[in-house]
Order: structure tokens, then C-alpha cells, then sequence
């Protein structure tokens, strides 16, 4: 092709765009991408070291500036087509336009700045929307951009077993269908944040959580046998004096090939439980079929059908059980016993227990509220029926006073309406249902038998609500290291 061919060629291509790029908006697009690559630069440090900490510094570099940066490179072809279509409309587009060639130091450098420019916002854009991708996958994203929405679950995770494992671990895990999965139902909770669509509470998504043989298990192997464990619960009762009484449970965690306690027993080899339920949450459970050792057997409470019509089924998994590993509530009695148990509430105090109780349970209307009225309402008590103490002692008063207040702070959220209780826990049978949504002598097969609710099928009881239980002095166990 000759030179003169090119010549001719290039007019009718770059010419007009040169001529119809000169508006506001495109104009406009340009100062929009040139700020935001400005900001990119001056955050660059800050990103190149692979963590933000500050959610608002990751708000800005991973999601404001991406969409500023794009949003200027759709308004410079907006602009351009707009021009086009309103001069060819009123006549005003040019018949020709000033050559241009290679010879053309003009022409030379407009080609220079393009290819420049556009490398330069291939590399930008890549590396933004790598970025924002790294960004909405870390802990400070998922509990802390949206601030009111997450702040339960994130207080709640940051004082859990899994404090230091990132919450894509669980909620996402490996493999690409998933991210994707994740990323569109995010896109989704973004709008419903952004327009106050949300429930409150925030209900647990029990329906769309991956499988807990693809999550949980990378880490927790099922096949490992699980030896028996010591556990001690503590209590407190409601007397001037805080009476303390301990609990011993020998808890049979079982599991592995020998097929014996808990997990064993529902998630051995060869064992496979199904079950239906009739709440989302999988609370109400009238329906169970037990398959493994021994056949297959249908246990039913009372107005199931035998085929479990109208329920939902479900293979039983570790989250059955498991269902707030990193994100659980306590109830203000048994909040209470740990604290006073790990010295954060002053156990000799008179009637700590009772009445760190009966401050916690007021319904309190805002967060606010509670800070102003928890560690005055505890700290006026002593001050006025225990006068004496509360001069001699008002150092402890106050520390379990505003200790008092961290309690309510990490379990109660009037602004999502999650109070006491709102979200059970299934481990064991106390503070909710848990075992026993199965385990309630109700639930039988059609030849009488019934799912068991014998106690030493999970755990034997060495001691209850015993104020020195022997058993620990035997064992050697220190108080102040007992397991709660």
C-alpha cells in the first residue's frame, strides 16, 4: 500500500474524531479519568503493600476510583457520538478535513498520546479492577463497609473461634462457580443496602450456604477421630453472696472410623441422616430418616406423614448443629457466668449476678441508650444500697459496671433489631433447642422406636452444679484455667 493511499485513508478515520471529541462531555470524561488516575497514583503506595485496613481507604481505592476511572472512558465516546448525531442533524459537519499522514508531526503525536494513554489506562483499569475484586474478598470489606447492616456479625466474629480466618474461607470457599455466585449476590445486597431493603434482623442465610463438606471440612477432617473432652460450665447464682456451682460433662465427640459418640453417630461412614423441616431457619424438625448401620429407619413426630410431605428435606451436614461457628449471640444469664467466671464482672459483689442480669434484659432503644443508662443503673445500686462497698470498692464497681456495657455491646443491636435470643445456637440443649429439635422422645418409627434422649449418649455428667466438684480436684484441674 502506498503512502499516498495511507494518506488518503487516515482522514476519514481519525480526522473526525479529532474534530468531534472538542466538547464538554468528552472534555469532560478526560478531567474525570485524569483526577481519579491522580488519586490512583497518590493510593498507590498504600495498595501496592496488598492490605487496607481502613475500610473507607479501601471504599475509595477499590470501588469509588474504579468507577469514576470508567465512567470518564464511557463520557469521551458519549460525548462524540452526541456531536456527531447534532451536527449531521443541523447541517454542520465538515465536508473535509486537514490531511494527515506519518509525515504530520501533529498527526506523529496524537498517535504517540493515544497509544500512550491507552496502555496507561489498560494497565490502570487491570490493576483497579484486580484490586476492588482482592478488596470485596477481605475481612474489612465484609464487615465493616457496611457498618450498621454487618456490625452484629462482625462483633461477633472478632471475638469467635475463627477471628482469624477471612470470611471468604467460609462463605464463599474454592472454585470459580461460587465466586461468581458470590460477586451477583453481592450486587444484590449492595442495592438492598444502598435503598434500605434489608430485613432486619439480617436473617441467616441457611438456604444458600455451600455444602459444610466443601467449607468446613478443609480444615476440620471428618475422618479424624475426635478423643473424649472435659468440659466445665460455671454458674452463678442470684444470692447476695454470687454462689458459684460447677457443671462437669465428659463430652463423647466421637467421629472417625470407629463410628462412637457424637460425631460418629451422625457422620460416620456409611451414615447418612436426612431430615425435614418446616421453618426456614430449621428449627421445627418433624421428619428424620436414619441411614446407615443397621438399615434404613423413619423417625416422625407427631402429624408428619411417613413420606415427610410438605417439608423441606435436607442431608444433615456439620452447620446443622454447627450454626454460628464464628457468629454467636449469647443470652445475658450465661454471658454473665463467663464474665464473672473470667474476672471481668467482680464476683464479690453483692448480687452481681442478679443484677448485672436484670440490667442487661431492660429493652434499651438505641446503643446510645445503653451507654448511658447500663454502667449508671449498676453503678447508682451499690451507690445507694451498698453504700459502705461502693466507697471502699468503686474502682471494681465501675470496671464491672463498663464491662457490664461490653456485654450488651456485643450481643445487642436495636438498630437491626437483634436482641436476646434472636438467633438460636444448636449447640447442646440449654440456652435453645438445639439437640433436642431431634432429640425430644417424640420423634418415633413406626415400630415404636424413638430417637434417643438418653444424656450418656452424648456426654456423662461427673458433676452437677457442685459448688468443688471432686472430680476436678482428682483430675487436677486449676480453677482459673477450667474450661467453660
Amino acid at each position: 500500500m502506498s503512502q499516498s493511499t495511507i494518506s488518503d485513508k487516515w482522514p476519514a478515520q481519525l480526522s473526525p474524531l479529532v474534530h468531534l471529541s472538542n466538547n464538554w462531555i468528552s472534555l469532560t470524561g478526560v478531567v474525570v479519568i485524569t483526577t481519579s488516575t491522580v488519586f490512583w497514583l497518590f493510593l498507590l503506595p498504600t495498595t501496592m503493600r496488598g492490605e487496607i485496613h481502613n475500610p473507607y481507604n479501601g471504599i475509595l481505592a477499590f470501588l469509588l476510583l474504579p468507577a469514576l476511572f470508567f465512567l470518564g472512558l464511557i463520557l469521551i465516546p458519549l460525548g462524540i457520538y452526541l456531536r456527531n448525531r447534532k451536527e449531521h442533524r443541523r447541517g454542520l459537519y465538515p465536508a473535509s478535513f486537514p490531511p494527515l499522514n506519518f509525515k504530520n508531526l501533529d498527526f506523529r503525536r496524537l498517535v504517540t498520546f493515544v497509544g500512550v494513554t491507552t496502555f496507561a489506562n489498560i494497565v490502570i483499569a487491570s490493576q483497579l479492577a484486580y484490586g476492588a475484586v482482592s478488596y470485596m474478598e477481605t475481612v474489612s470489606f465484609c464487615g465493616q463497609t457496611c457498618h450498621t447492616v454487618m456490625q452484629p456479625e462482625f462483633t461477633a466474629y472478632q471475638s469467635s473461634p475463627h477471628s482469624r480466618v477471612e470470611c471468604v474461607q467460609c462463605h464463599i470457599g474454592p472454585g470459580e462457580s461460587w465466586f461468581v455466585r458470590s460477586k451477583l449476590s453481592g450486587i444484590r445486597q449492595v442495592f438492598a443496602v444502598t435503598f434500605h431493603t434489608y430485613e432486619t434482623p439480617i436473617p441467616t442465610p441457611v438456604r444458600n450456604l455451600r455444602p459444610a463438606r466443601e467449607t468446613c471440612e478443609a480444615c476440620h477432617w471428618p475422618q479424624k477421630y475426635g478423643e473424649d473432652r472435659l468440659r466445665v460450665i460455671t454458674k452463678f447464682g442470684d444470692d447476695e453472696k454470687n454462689a458459684l456451682t460447677k457443671t462437669v460433662l465428659l463430652m463423647k465427640i466421637g467421629g472417625g472410623n470407629k463410628g462412637i459418640g457424637i460425631h460418629g453417630t451422625h457422620l460416620g461412614p456409611g451414615v447418612r441422616i436426612r431430615y425435614g423441616h418446616s421453618d426456614v431457619q430449621r428449627q421445627t424438625i418433624p421428619w428424620i430418616e436414619y441411614n446407615g448401620p443397621g438399615g434404613k429407619t423413619v423417625y416422625r413426630a407427631e402429624g408428619a406423614t411417613a413420606d415427610g410431605k410438605g417439608l423441606t428435606m435436607r442431608d444433615m451436614d456439620c452447620m446443622d448443629c454447627h450454626n454460628r461457628p464464628s457468629h454467636s449471640f449469647k443470652l445475658p444469664e450465661r454471658a454473665v457466668d463467663e464474665a464473672m467466671s473470667a474476672g471481668d464482672l467482680s464476683a464479690d459483689l453483692p448480687f452481681a449476678r442478679k443484677k448485672s442480669v436484670e440490667i442487661l434484659k431492660v429493652a434499651y432503644p438505641s446503643r446510645e441508650a445503653a451507654a448511658a443508662r447500663v454502667p449508671a443503673v449498676l453503678e447508682a445500686f451499690y451507690r445507694d444500697t451498698y453504700p459502705a462497698i461502693y466507697k471502699e470498692r468503686q474502682g471494681d464497681v465501675t470496671k464491672t459496671a463498663q464491662n457490664l456495657l461490653a456485654i450488651y455491646n456485643r450481643n445487642v443491636f436495636p438498630e437491626m433489631k437483634i436482641t436476646w435470643g434472636t438467633y438460636p445456637n444448636n449447640i447442646g440443649h440449654t440456652d435453645f433447642p438445639g439437640c433436642f429439635r431431634c432429640h425430644d422422645d417424640s420423634h418415633a418409627s413406626s415400630d415404636g422406636k424413638k430417637v434417643t434422649q438418653d444424656c450418656n449418649a452424648c456426654h456423662n455428667l461427673l458433676a452437677t452444679e457442685e459448688p468443688a466438684p471432686k472430680i476436678l480436684t482428682d483430675l487436677g484441674v486449676v480453677e482459673s484455667k477450667t474450661q467453660k
